[in-house]
């Protein structure tokens, strides 16, 4: 697929922040007119599909999107994403990689690891 402006902003955004942001969060930071929400939608999917970002679902059930650090030649998220109660952002800490071990048979295509509770900027204040 080609490059668009669309995808070079949306990947701009997603890759200049330390949380995960759901669609409205992206157009929220897109200059005004760009693209509608279909458009960033299908964009936040290919990205996706590039192994350019990942997708968490927040303890809302929201989709958001975060961006993908070493997945060039394995895309895999077997880390920690941290949902604040307070402020409600998704954070990757990918220093924490919690293991697993399921009974024979099983094959694994997705892991999604969702801990909750307050982060240290909502717990300072």
């Amino acid at each position: 697929m080609r490059n668009t402006v669309a995808r070079d902003a949306i990947l701009e955004i997603i890759n200049t922040t330390d949380v995960a942001l759901s669609q409205s969060d992206v157009q929220a930071k897109l200059p005004e007119g760009l693209c509608n929400r279909v458009t960033i939608y299908r964009v936040l999917d290919r990205l996706v599909d590039e192994h350019l970002a990942h997708k968490i679902t927040n303890i809302d059930g929201v989709i958001k999107y975060a961006n993908c650090q070493s997945c060039a030649t394995n895309h895999k998220h077997n880390h920690v994403h941290f949902n604040c109660e307070c402020c409600n952002t998704v954070t990757c800490i990918e220093a924490v990689e919690p293991s697993f071990k399921l009974p024979a048979n099983y094959e694994v295509n997705t892991v999604n690891f969702l801990v909750s509770g307050i982060c240290p900027e909502c717990k300072g204040n």
